[in-house]
């Protein structure tokens, strides 16, 4: 991002746009037009706006519809650009959540608050910078949206030192899709693999806490580590993760297809305590996912057990092994 914040003002009415730039202009930021809801399309992929002000009351389609379009289709490049919607019409509650469902990071109805619309603005340029810094870095995955194996890694071992401190439990949830659930020539060619990573990506996204590192360790597998959580709230966590994924569809050329999921987990009581670190738990959560994919029976999420010891029959773990 450029020292001036770029404003995409998507509206095709004048003397609102203008006043808009009068807000913005003076306060540090700059300012690229478009006047519907085509055009702002065609805009952001070519400018690469930090943040967009777009209008409800397009001439050719409607404001949610454009921010959804927006947050959907990763070739425009703006899945996690901030989006502001306004409106000349009704701002009731109805409409508010609307907006927010469509990917809008803010809704202002009229008349509209400069004040406040500067100091989120300032708030949504700096986070979509450190974001971008992020991505620069290899720390983010760009179709989902989530960390990547890179990122994880690193955000894991903040979240392993602070829960050390803490005395805090800790929790990794490792989980996949089953893949076979789609057709043959959707998980083999095209566009589908990646379409159905942004969709898991998305759900994933909604459902995790704001506490949660959420990262794709691969193509078709994602991990969570989650500070402040106990074996019960791991096996929790990643059967809500699971069923945010499993609650709908994923939109492919082929036809809506339902995704079924499976997860591992692992946790610990005290981390500071542990004799693993953060790694490792991922590893162990993996290694209880991978189990149940080679089981393919209907169980859909495992907590990992260590292996037994293989002792010879007649034997037990706890017998004494000096003389009685």
């Amino acid at each position: 991002m450029a020292d001036r914040p770029l404003v995409l003002i998507a509206n095709d009415q004048e003397w609102s746009a203008r006043s808009l730039e009068s807000i913005l202009a003076p306060n540090g930021f700059g300012v690229v037009r478009a006047y519907t809801g085509a055009q702002t399309l065609e805009t952001v992929p070519n400018v690469r706006p930090d943040l967009i002000i777009l209008d409800a009351q397009m001439p050719d389609m409607h404001g949610f519809e454009v921010c959804r379009i927006l947050r959907d289709d990763a070739r425009l490049g703006a899945q996690t650009t901030p989006v502001i919607i306004t409106t000349a019409g009704p701002s009731g509650r109805a409409q508010r959540i609307e907006a927010y469902q469509a990917g809008a990071w803010e809704f202002f109805g009229q008349p509209l608050d400069g004040e406040a619309l500067l100091l989120k603005l300032t708030t949504y340029a700096r986070a979509k910078l450190e974001a971008d810094e992020l991505r620069d870095e290899n720390l983010l995955d760009p179709p989902t949206g989530l960390y990547s194996m890179k990122g994880l890694a690193r955000r894991a071992r903040e979240i392993g030192a602070d829960a050390s401190r803490r005395r805090d439990p800790l929790a990794c949830v490792v989980f996949a899709p089953d893949l076979d659930a789609l057709a043959p020539d959707e998980t083999a060619a095209g566009d589908a693999p990646r379409q159905t990573a942004e969709w898991i990506g998305r759900a994933v996204r909604q459902a995790a806490r704001a506490s949660d590192a959420v990262g794709r360790l691969g193509p078709a597998e994602y991990g969570v580590v989650a500070p402040a959580t106990d074996t019960v709230g791991a096996g929790r966590l990643a059967a809500r993760l699971s069923g945010a994924v499993e609650g709908t569809p994923v939109p492919l050329p082929a036809g809506d297809r339902w995704v079924r999921m499976r997860a591992g987990y692992c946790a610990v009581p005290d981390f500071a305590e542990s004799a693993v670190d953060v790694l490792e738990l991922l590893l162990r959560a993996t290694t209880a996912l991978r189990e149940l994919q080679k089981e393919g029976d209907s169980e859909r999420v495992r907590s990992f057990e260590p292996p037994s010891l293989n002792l010879p029959a007649g034997t037990s773990p706890r017998a004494p092994s000096g003389p009685a």
